[in-house]
């Protein structure tokens, strides 16, 4: 049997198809468990919360040869996606000093970057992924002209990556400066990337000081 090929057109839209239904699972689950509907977005710009968009797309390059066996697909996919989250907590850390999601309060986690329920989530949603989803959403792809809507969607994300990163940079930096009693004069990105927008878009940013407390930034900007 030919083994199918995951091209890049397909990976490109299954990095956006699933960054926007992350954000919808995200946006319900947060509903779910606090009732208050707020933004779960990771990007500015676009509906998308990217993890879920790139998670799922590594998910379908590494699980797809095991598609046949579904407890394998549930157990790698519980591996690959666990490793996966816990990365991208310590590099969005290192690059912000701040964590985005913290499972301390759970049982069975490492610190606070993944969790056991988190990590069967993505063992079920491999198998959900690769049993499922990839079969109807590989239909619809191959009926997707190529080059032009490709390079779009490669050219906005990569902005609303680039727009997000400075966003948040700005944002912490004017968090740590008041957090830790300094004076800062606004300047037009202050401006650009106000409290009022960021504290709306991720509504759950934390700061974390010297000694390792995390602190919302939204509460240091009251």
């Amino acid at each position: 049997m030919k083994k199918e090929e995951i091209t890049i057109h397909k990976v490109i839209w299954y990095i956006l198809i699933f960054s926007i239904i992350g954000l919808v699972i995200e946006t319900i689950y947060g509903f779910i468990t606090t009732g208050i509907v707020e933004s779960r977005k990771g990007l500015i710009l676009g509906p998308f919360c990217p993890i879920y968009g790139v998670g799922a797309a590594l998910l379908i390059i590494l699980l797809n040869e095991y598609k046949d066996n579904k407890l394998k697909v549930f157990v790698l996919g519980a591996v690959y996606g666990s490793i996966f989250e816990y990365i991208c907590s310590y590099i969005m850390q290192v690059m912000y000093g701040s964590r985005f999601w913290d499972y301390s309060y759970t049982t069975f986690q490492i610190n606070g970057r993944i969790s056991l329920t988190y990590t069967v989530f993505w063992g079920v949603l491999s198998v959900i992924l690769i049993g499922y989803m990839k079969i109807l959403l590989d239909k619809l792809i191959n009926k997707i002209p190529e080059k032009f809507l490709d390079k779009l969607i490669i050219t906005f994300l990569t902005i609303d990556v680039f727009i997000t990163i400075l966003g948040i940079s700005v944002y912490m930096d004017r968090a740590k400066i008041i957090y830790e009693g300094g004076k800062r004069e606004d300047n037009t990105l202050d401006y650009i990337f106000n409290d009022k927008l960021m504290s709306s878009t991720f509504p759950n940013l934390r700061y974390m000081d010297a000694n390792g407390k995390d602190i919302f930034v939204k509460d240091i900007l009251k």
